[in-house]
């Protein structure tokens, strides 16, 4: 059988094939907004292994796989071997030799990378601390449905150096924009990682300075899942890091502004761009299912 393909990071797929899933995934809507039967995968199984909670990751894969024809599986800590001590390797080999597909939500990002490593069904990466490739996917889809392709734009990531953060890293390099990263010193993402993209990404702390021109502004919360204990003082340090229609205004006239959700109105981001007419956060946030039920048809099939 030919080697399992997983989706552990966007670098796992050649920009090509990230390309051809977007499309895919747009069609997909398409088809799904014209009630068109997407079944094609009858009897498949996908494993979701949650060691973090989640609405979003957890509606869109499910609804997704239903949608595919299959049927997911929802496994907690509380519920599983894994929560108990057994070695993620053998959890992998078991899990894997008796559902088509796994998806992964979890929080050291070398879990998912074991975990893939002794499986014999493609692994999708749901969330890590270090990385959230399938949320990339859903925010180049919502790009470029509202504005065309991305190659040769500019990012701006305001905020926490977080696995979001670290995911646009790999996007820039993957989709070919520049990014500039506005977070307070100290908070800055893995610096190994924004050495190897030194030509795609910066570190620039000042938000208006960052954002200045940029044809995309995207944050997410100042505390991440495990963080709930720094909230105050990261309160504090963030505070000049929200995005507004102040910072929009220094951006590019059709910029186009996201969120991961779910948002904090009034920290990082404020309400009134979160109940704007015309934002795309909502877009972004349905774009988890179609991009995911394009990723998972793409690896299944490579699979077969």
């Amino acid at each position: 059988m030919a080697q399992v393909r997983h989706f552990l990071t966007l670098q796992d797929l050649s920009p090509a094939e990230l390309q051809a899933v977007l499309a895919r995934a747009s069609e997909m809507k398409q088809e799904h907004r014209a009630g068109r039967d997407q079944r094609q995968f009858p009897g498949a199984v996908l494993a979701m292994i949650f060691a973090k909670s989640s609405t979003r990751t957890r509606v869109s894969f499910e609804a997704g796989m239903a949608q595919l024809g299959g049927h997911a599986m929802f496994l907690s800590p509380n519920d599983t071997q894994l929560g108990r001590g057994e070695p993620v390797e053998d959890s992998a080999r078991v899990i894997s030799s008796m559902v088509d597909i796994v998806m992964i939500r979890t929080f050291g990002h070398d879990i998912v990378e074991r975990f893939a490593a002794h499986s014999s069904v493609p692994v999708i990466n749901a969330l890590t601390d270090d990385f959230h490739p399938c949320q990339l996917l859903a925010d180049m889809q919502t790009y470029q449905e509202h504005r065309g392709s991305i190659a040769g734009k500019t990012v701006c990531w305001v905020g926490d150096g977080n696995n979001m953060c670290q995911s646009y890293i790999n996007a820039a390099e993957r989709f070919d924009f520049q990014l500039r990263i506005a977070c307070p010193p100290g908070y800055e993402p893995d610096a190994a990682l924004l050495a190897q993209h030194a030509d795609r990404a910066v570190v620039v702390h000042a938000p208006h300075e960052a954002a200045a021109g940029a044809d995309l502004l995207v944050t997410d919360v100042w505390a991440s899942m495990g963080q709930e204990d720094e909230q105050r003082e990261r309160a504090a340090q963030f505070a000049p890091y929200q995005v507004n229609r102040e910072l929009l205004a220094v951006a590019a006239p059709d910029a186009l502004y996201m969120h991961c959700l779910p948002a904090h109105r009034g920290e990082e981001i404020s309400a009134e761009l979160m109940d704007a007419p015309d934002t795309v956060i909502w877009d972004e946030a349905e774009n988890r299912l179609h991009a995911q039920k394009a990723l998972m048809e793409f690896l299944l099939k490579a699979n077969r």
